[in-house]
């Protein structure tokens, strides 16, 4: 039986604040450590635009900023999230810059970065179309968007996948956060989620073009990029 899901940002903050001090781990434990491949890919896909401004929107322990920062050293990160929680496990891991932020309102002047970026945070986020929006305001003219997340593969892994999801994932995560509840969410949340075609449609209505997908893994995680529309 899938979990029910519930973007409600109260909720959403409560339970990122729960599992904040072991969310790291179990990220890499659950994924076997295919997630830092993820963000490698993500973060070269952002270096070849050589931006010098980049917000990384629902930034979380920061691992995704902290890449970036590694990688262009030049330009300016700044790492927003909504959990103070979070927050503070990013600034102890060296994100320079971090700011607590929610993504439906940033506190951010319109054309302020030249690529924004979201790993596994949209997902999260309680309407989409809006968080899309804020994300297009706060671009430059002819700015990128990255967004990097879950998704459902097709074909012959499609099975195997959600069981892991449903059935194998929860349990895993309760014995390495203590938080059962919050793992249930991410297989509900996955479920929920837009991917390939409705994705790049969700997209490119919300201020963006040249909308493109990249399958990861068989198709369990995807990079999105877009560029602003003019």
């Amino acid at each position: 039986m899938k979990a029910p899901v519930s973007r409600d940002p109260v909720a959403v903050r409560a339970m990122f604040g729960r599992i904040a001090r072991r969310y790291d781990l179990a990220n890499h434990v659950l994924s076997g450590g295919v997630d830092f491949l993820w963000r490698r890919r993500a973060t070269k896909i952002v270096a070849s635009w050589r931006p010098r401004d980049v917000l990384d929107l629902a930034t979380g322990s920061g691992d995704l900023a902290l890449s970036l920062q590694r990688r262009l050293p030049e330009a300016t990160i700044t790492a927003a999230d909504f959990s103070p929680e979070m927050l503070e496990v990013a600034r102890r891991k060296g994100v320079a810059k971090t700011i607590l932020a929610d993504a439906l309102q940033l506190p951010f002047e319109s054309g302020s970065f030249d690529c924004v970026t979201v790993a596994f945070g949209l997902r999260n986020m309680a309407d989409w179309d809006r968080a899309l929006g804020e994300m297009s305001r706060v671009l430059r003219n002819r700015g990128h968007l990255v967004v990097l997340d879950f998704s459902i593969p097709t074909g012959a892994l499609r099975p195997a996948y959600r069981f892991y999801l449903h059935y194998c994932l929860p349990p895993l995560a309760w014995i390495v956060t203590g938080d059962k509840a919050a793992y249930d969410y991410l297989g509900g949340s996955i479920e929920k989620f837009p991917g390939g075609g409705e994705m790049l449609g969700l997209i490119e209505r919300n201020g963006f073009a040249m909308a493109a997908a990249q399958p990861l893994n068989g198709g369990i995680a995807t990079i999105y990029t877009a560029t602003k529309k003019i």
